[in-house]
């Protein structure tokens, strides 16, 4: 059944096909009139208690399924993810309220989020807190919860954010917070900062998550929970306190395969190093004794508790996040039946301006459904490549406010923005810089446009960055080279729509699955990546995109590995892309028209909530 709409100024209800609309902190609002709409945005803090008075309010028992994500994404202006699996979350969330799925979002308040990048001359990273006030973008709730962190008691407070969907019904997001006047000063900081502090700072924050998250749902009055999923490992104590909550004033034996029906866990990672594992000398002097140690050892390891390992063992549905993730996952846990529910990105939220437009246009609905974008493929070429100019003038104007550099709209612009790791292998494609030279003598110059913060603690990272700095400085007045410091999700929406061919060289089999690309599909920029992840189910050569190498070479041999797939990059520069782009302008716009029709039209968050919704929550098996 669909929500009523509701102007917030005056309150009245609205009918959709009839309501004024506008956006507000990436939600759609919708006014009865001119004058309440005028209203609104020239006091905009007076009328924002008024969008989140949905369905939630005295309807919570009614939530079906809790989310539990570490990091959540839902705008640049609440700083409380670092990178993709934030996005992930914040999209799945932002689709849910669109399909109208009954969950309820839970994470942590970052009062100084993950960090703000900030780059000098060199490109040396420096890291500074954010600035923000939850206050403005947030409500504070009345009910606080108790965890015990290193014996003492500490509470926990919870904010909300809700996440309105298309038809109007809200979502919310309950953000957990411990600072609180009463708490002690370390743990008024264990909600500062996103993937901050040591293992003990770390280890303190998953309990607020797992375990002070089941008992502030339970504290609001979400009674009617009957499937908890996490997003990856870093809520998994949340199983112990349902086993615990199960268990309480029994005499008869542990019901795992209860708990077990009611949880759903998803991973993203691919390598066994990056799966949080604890100590349990460091579990049992920070955490709660939820249950016996012999009981958590034998859930979670013998040696030293792992985070995932706890999830998988008390889950009824796992999945990786690709089809490749599927079988990486099932070979790294052999006895943990895996299935894979292929990432998607919210549609509407990563289409520019200019595309929105034109699937309007040509497209009514596609924002519901976003499976109706296979009928891109009939809008015209003229249209799409205009559409892709007015995109691509956004980012080239963005980028001389930035930089002061000035790229040029007739050159081919290429795309990199990522976390700045090493398996990542940002600076791939400078690994020859003459053939380099040669491709853009030969066939048309090139411009590169990157991105990515690096991890504070990842120092091959940062000079990942610097080494970008190095080669656009040796470059200069050849070929341009910028990179955006501080990449967040209105840099991304931007840079993901106007460059002209979007570049993703992971070191494979470590991307567990990557949505930057499907982003980048949203908006007719095809994809030029290496065979991991999505972009195995997503590529077809020449049609949607092209790959770099084959997806079957040797990944032991990373040396061999790099030269092979930095010669095939080039090769395909130079044979394949470059000349399509510049002398057969109408091959190209067919691309970019089969990577909305082929890609986009599937890669969403919508295609892979209702995935979720059949083969995870409404399953038992």
């Amino acid at each position: 059944m669909n929500s009523t709409l509701k102007d917030p100024v005056c309150g009245m209800s609205l009918q959709a096909d009839r309501a004024l609309s506008a956006f507000y902190q990436e939600q759609e609002i919708h006014f009865c009139s001119e004058f309440c709409r005028y209203k609104f945005f020239e006091h905009p803090e007076i009328y924002t208690t008024a969008l989140v008075t949905s369905s939630d309010e005295g309807n919570r028992e009614n939530r079906k399924i809790a989310y539990f994500s570490m990091e959540v994404a839902v705008g640049s202006a609440i700083p409380s993810y670092s990178g993709g699996l934030g996005v992930l979350a914040g999209d799945t969330l932002k689709s849910c309220a669109d399909l109208q799925v009954p969950i309820v979002g839970v994470s942590l308040l970052y009062h100084q989020g993950y960090f703000e990048q900030v780059l000098d001359d060199w490109g040396a990273q420096e890291e500074k807190p954010v600035q923000w006030e939850p206050e403005r973008f947030l409500r504070l709730l009345t009910e606080s919860i108790t965890v015990t962190i290193e014996q003492r008691l500490v509470r926990v407070r919870a904010w909300q954010y809700d996440i309105v969907g298309l038809s109007g019904y809200t979502v919310p997001l309950i953000f957990l917070d411990t600072r609180v006047e009463e708490n002690a000063e370390f743990d008024r900081t264990l909600t500062d900062t996103l993937y901050g502090g040591d293992e003990t700072y770390r280890f303190a924050q998953e309990t607020l998550l797992g375990i002070g998250g089941i008992r502030m749902l339970e504290t609001l009055g979400y009674q009617g929970i009957e499937r908890f999923h996490m997003n990856e490992g870093h809520a998994s104590l949340l199983v112990l306190e349902l086993l615990s909550k199960q268990h309480k004033g029994q005499t008869s034996e542990w019901d795992y395969n209860s708990i077990r029906s009611q949880c759903v866990f998803t991973t993203h990672t691919p390598v066994p190093a990056g799966h949080d594992q604890f100590q349990y000398d460091l579990v049992q002097s920070v955490g709660e004794e939820i249950v016996p140690l012999n009981v958590l050892q034998m859930l979670a390891g013998d040696d030293c508790l792992n985070m995932t390992v706890l999830g998988l063992n008390l889950s009824h549905y796992v999945n990786g996040v690709a089809k490749r993730h599927e079988e990486v996952s099932q070979i790294m846990f052999p006895a943990q039946p895996i299935h894979h529910i292929t990432n998607g990105v919210h549609s509407w939220t990563w289409t520019c301006d200019s595309f929105r437009i034109l699937f309007d246009r040509y497209i009514p609905g596609w924002s519901k459904d976003p499976a109706m974008l296979r009928h891109a493929i009939d809008i015209p070429k003229t249209e799409i490549w205009q559409a892709h100019i007015d995109a691509k003038t956004e980012l080239l104007e963005l980028i001389k406010v930035r930089t002061n550099c000035s790229l040029e709209m007739n050159v081919m612009t290429v795309g990199f923005a990522r976390r700045s790791t090493s398996y990542k292998r940002v600076d791939l494609i400078f690994s020859d810089i003459n053939r380099l030279r040669e491709i853009t003598d030969k066939i048309g110059r090139l411009q590169f446009v990157f991105a990515g913060k690096a991890h504070p603690k990842d120092d091959p990272g940062k000079e990942l960055i610097r080494r970008i700095f190095r080669v656009a400085n040796q470059l200069k007045g050849e070929i341009s080279v910028v990179f955006l410091q501080n990449y967040d999700l209105d840099l991304a929406r931007i840079l993901v729509s106007g460059v002209d061919l979007w570049l993703n060289t992971p070191q494979r089999p470590l991307e567990a699955s990557g949505t930057s690309g499907m982003k980048a599909a949203h908006n007719g920029v095809p994809s030029f990546s290496v065979p991991d992840g999505w972009w195995i189910e997503g590529y077809i050569d020449g049609v949607t995109g092209w790959s770099v190498g084959s997806r079957e070479q040797d990944a032991s041999d990373l040396e061999s590995l790099n030269q092979a797939d930095g010669e095939d990059l080039y090769w395909k520069i130079e044979n394949l892309i470059a000349p399509m782009f510049y002398r057969e302008r109408k091959r190209w716009i067919d691309v970019m028209r089969q990577s909305i029709a082929l890609n986009a039209s599937f890669f969403n968050t919508h295609r892979m909530v209702q995935q979720y919704v059949t083969n995870a929550y409404l399953s038992r098996s």
